[in-house]
């Protein structure tokens, strides 16, 4: 990652001052643009930045479609819909692996207790993107992640 950034810092220098340089995806945003079809949530996908995700963002997504579909909370097509939108994001995204230094991060306190365990990963993803908090935007619908993330320091959406 620390290339691509490199590279994305690089290519901000052109941008406006005031603007996040990268965007961290989460996976709530991305379900409610891909699976409900909310216009603000494709918005906020399409905003400005280098747009950045957690490799959980993708895993947690997958398992949401698969559960709704089981439930029969969405139909065949939706599903496929969903699928597809997942997909063709995830190819508009650099990925972050979940590492030990993720891991390790994970087990101590945020500023914002109580934290479940995947909002946790996401969170400390965030942290260790090597950049600034103030040159990340956080995409967010989760309240969790939303407090904490403010609470470090990022800019959210």
């Amino acid at each position: 990652m620390k290339n691509r950034t490199k590279q994305a810092r690089r290519q901000a220098d052109d941008e406006p001052a005031g603007g996040a340089v990268f965007r961290y995806i989460e996976t709530s945003t991305l379900l409610a643009a891909a699976i409900d079809d909310d216009p603000k949530a494709k918005m906020a996908l399409q905003g400005e930045g280098h747009r950045i995700a957690s490799e959980l963002t993708f895993v947690e997504a997958s398992r949401v479609v698969v559960r709704r579909r089981a439930i029969n909370d969405l139909t065949s097509a939706q599903e496929r819909t969903a699928i597809r939108r997942i997909r063709m994001f995830r190819n508009r995204c650099d990925l972050l692996a979940l590492t030990e230094r993720v891991f390790e991060r994970v087990g101590r306190p945020f500023p914002v207790e109580p934290v479940r365990t995947n909002d946790a990963i996401h969170l400390a993803t965030a942290e260790l993107i090597d950049e600034q908090p103030q040159l990340v935007t956080i995409v967010t619908r989760d309240r969790h992640i939303r407090e904490n993330a403010i609470a470090l320091g990022f800019m959210v959406e």
